[in-house]
């Protein structure tokens, strides 16, 4: 079973003190004390970033590490990938974390892992990456388009209502055609996919929703509270 659980945003990074998605993703594994690993790429592994991570996995029944490409602690970094059990993505600059990927082959090793049974997560441009194009504000000058790893079909876009035109901006990309139709998550939603499909939509808000969004319509996925 593959799976990929991208979020809007949330989790421990920005909201510490509600541990609903985190503690979902870590569910999704089936082994007792998961191996977790998380990638920073796109923040330039900021270190409150990472210790943040620490200090939230340390507490749950884990075992979390992190890989850096900045200060690399293997010459093996297939081997150590491969032996994670879930990756957990950071948010950031896609751009950055795209072109890294790519020139470290990072890109390849985690479709292997993926394919492998290794969980893929994450949250902003660590969510947007699995999929096969997006809108990015990376380049500073308002959002364009950018192409993920294309594991999962369509479109994605993060923070759906975290930004006035965000939404509207994609939707309107969505419309001229500049990337695909695609899916959508508000910020404390996850979109949940096995085998490339959509299984399940959880929120750790209880008005936060996912979408479905095509030229012609947006549509509102079913969603469930974790909180309830």
């Amino acid at each position: 079973m593959r799976q990929v659980i991208a979020l809007g945003g949330g989790g421990f990074s920005m909201e510490p003190e509600n541990p609903l998605l985190d503690r979902y993703i870590l569910q999704q594994c089936k082994k007792e004390n998961p191996k977790i690993c998380f990638i920073g790429t796109a923040s330039g592994d900021a270190e409150g970033y990472i210790e943040r991570f620490y200090n939230f996995f340390r507490l749950e029944n884990c075992e979390p590490t992190h890989l850096s490409l900045f200060k690399p602690h293997t010459s093996d970094i297939k081997k150590f990938i491969m032996d994670q059990d879930i990756i957990y993505v950071g948010g950031g600059n896609t751009k950055n974390l795209m072109v890294l990927w790519r020139e470290w082959e990072l890109d390849v090793i985690l479709r292997h892992a993926y394919d492998n049974g290794t969980i893929l997560a994450g949250l902003s441009a660590g969510a947007l990456c699995w999929f096969e194009d997006g809108l990015t504000d990376s380049y500073g000058t308002g959002y364009e388009p950018i192409a993920g790893l294309g594991i999962l079909r369509g479109s994605h876009c993060p923070h759906y209502d975290g930004a006035e035109d965000r939404g509207s901006t994609y939707q309107k990309a969505i419309q001229d055609g500049e990337i695909g139709s695609g899916f959508a998550a508000d910020d404390g939603v996850a979109l949940h996919f096995i085998d490339e499909e959509m299984h399940r939509v959880v929120s750790s808000r209880p008005n936060a929703q996912g979408y479905r969004v095509d030229k012609d319509k947006e549509t509102k996925l079913s969603s469930h509270y974790l909180g309830s």
